[in-house]
């Protein structure tokens, strides 16, 4: 980009501005900040929910495992389309705990409603962990259907039938 700048400036000495610096930082790799991202939202849900005997690197493959160690303005191999079956079904797996989980936090905090959900975590006001899930899932490569029925069979079981119609 061409920085424009007025002539009294460009007589100032100085140390070199904050735009100066950005633009000579180097172009991070998008991708490699989202497969980041993945791995937080993946250990914020574990840690929300306290769920037990979940290893999360055991969610990535080797590339995507190598790719977490490497620096950010790297272009790196990231987890391509071919994914090992087992790894699939422990993603699943896992992304199916989370909603369990989400569901049971949301009924235990509507049968007590002393204390609201909200009011135990103001920071996630308005988090919708579910559709959290389900987006998810597009990274992981699972198929979003199978977390939307697991959510709407959880409302059910847990005799939340207005919202499992919805």
């Amino acid at each position: 980009p061409v920085l424009d700048t007025e002539d009294a400036w460009v007589s100032v000495e100085g140390p070199v501005s904050i735009v100066e610096l950005a633009l000579e930082q180097k172009r991070i790799h998008y991708p490699l900040v989202e497969h980041q991202f993945v791995l937080c939202t993946i250990l914020y849900a574990i840690m929300r929910f306290s769920l037990k005997s979940v290893k999360p690197l055991l969610l990535f493959d080797s590339k995507g495992k190598n790719a977490f160690f490497k620096d950010l303005t790297s272009i790196q191999l990231l987890p391509s389309g071919d994914m090992d079956p087992n790894v699939l079904s422990i993603r699943q797996q896992f992304l199916v705990k989370v909603v369990s989980a989400a569901v049971q936090t949301l009924c235990s905090s509507q049968k007590a409603k002393e204390v609201s959900e909200e009011e135990l975590f103001p920071f996630e006001k308005g988090k919708n962990w579910p559709a959290l899930a389900a987006d998810l899932a597009q990274y992981l490569q699972i198929s979003e259907d199978v977390i939307k029925r697991h959510y709407v069979c959880e409302l059910y079981s847990y005799g939340m039938d207005h919202l499992g119609e919805e």
